[in-house]
């Protein structure tokens, strides 16, 4: 299995040519080792320096402005896990940029994948790997235009039903 890390997958974020769609199924991403220190930060209640999403904010402006789409949803337990209300909490900035972000609880995307993938221009789908820590360890090119067409199903069924970030409540 071949899986796309580093440039190779920041590679996809400039390829794509009208939309990209994520959908995310983890309560936690804390082994992508860049969310670590800024996590810890919110959970003391420190200042956070926002430096560390400046490149993903800035590319997701110039894609907006460029006309191409990005969005995702967010599958969550509810109640939210410290790193859900982390991200919640960041989603506004995300959305300023261009980005558009729903939520959907657990309990009512039980026939969605258990995994996260992203699928560019309806054409390009993308597994995504992670370990039992976290920890990203790349993205699977899918090439079957069978699995390409159910995923490219199962991201209108999940975006559906998926309630705005601005209305979705934590629990």
């Amino acid at each position: 299995m071949t899986l796309l890390l580093g440039a190779d997958f920041s590679a996809l974020f400039d390829t794509y040519e009208h939309t990209a769609f994520r959908l995310e199924v983890r309560d936690s991403y804390l082994g992508v080792g860049y969310e670590q220190e800024p996590f810890r930060k919110w959970q003391a209640g420190e200042p956070e320096d926002m430096e560390w999403r400046r490149d993903w904010l800035d590319g997701i402006r110039r894609r907006s402005a460029e006309g191409r789409t990005m969005s995702r949803v967010r599958i969550v337990s509810l109640p939210a896990t410290d790193y859900v209300r982390f991200s919640y909490r960041n989603c506004a900035d995300n959305i300023a940029a261009g980005e558009d972000i729903r939520y959907l609880a657990r309990d009512d995307a039980a026939d969605l994948p258990p995994y996260d993938f992203w699928l560019f221009d309806s054409t390009r789908l993308f597994r995504m790997h992670f370990n039992d820590v976290n920890e990203f360890l790349g993205a699977e090119p899918v090439d079957n235009p069978g699995a390409v067409a159910d995923h490219v199903r199962l991201g209108d069924e999940a975006w559906s039903r998926a309630t705005r970030y601005q209305d979705f409540k934590l629990s």
